[in-house]
């Protein structure tokens, strides 16, 4: 199974370039959990709620890839995001999501620039004026960690692009 995750800081294209590529290359689209729980939780969020978004992000795309005859997957996310969310927010990231962000396997991340795409503004979004620097930090840390990413620019035809072209390449090396 060839597991992509699309990632990059708040209002980047995300989960347009997630719809779009599963649309052309059809396989499970794992939504971004953090919207839904974040959208129904009647109190500002804590930092425990990072380790249960993180965990039902998990348990969303196992049951997602474990649907019979799945070949590929598509996370609008992953635990890294909630690893800098946490970093920033409170000054450290839970042990439990920083295992996760190591350990965990997918064949590639797509990384959302900022550049070329403009802010929309969203209640469940925090940094309107910061997203180079948080990009930066993706970087830095997939690049900590070992991760084989992809930088995306551009507009969203060319992202898209992009996008579909990596994953045929990835899911033929998984099958060579």
């Amino acid at each position: 199974m060839t597991k992509l995750v699309i990632t990059g800081p708040e209002s980047c294209g995300k989960t347009t370039l997630a719809g779009g590529l599963c649309t052309a290359w059809p396989g499970a689209y794992v939504p971004e959990v953090a919207r839904e729980y974040l959208g129904v939780l009647d109190r500002p969020y804590r930092e425990s709620d990072l380790l249960a978004i993180a965990k039902a992000q998990l348990d969303l795309e196992d049951a997602m890839a474990a649907w019979p005859g799945q070949t590929h997957v598509v996370c609008d996310t992953d635990l890294i995001t909630l690893r800098i969310w946490g970093a920033e927010k409170y000054g450290r990231c839970d042990p439990w999501i920083a295992v996760q962000t190591e350990q965990r396997p997918y064949d590639h991340w797509l990384l959302c620039s900022p550049e070329g795409i403009a802010w929309e503004p969203d209640p469940l979004r925090e940094n309107p004026g910061d997203r180079e620097r948080l990009f930066q930090r993706h970087i830095a840390l997939l690049d900590s960690l070992g991760k084989p990413y992809t930088v995306l620019l551009g507009d969203r035809q060319a992202r898209l692009d992009l996008a579909l072209a990596i994953a045929r390449k990835v899911e033929q090396d998984r099958n060579r």
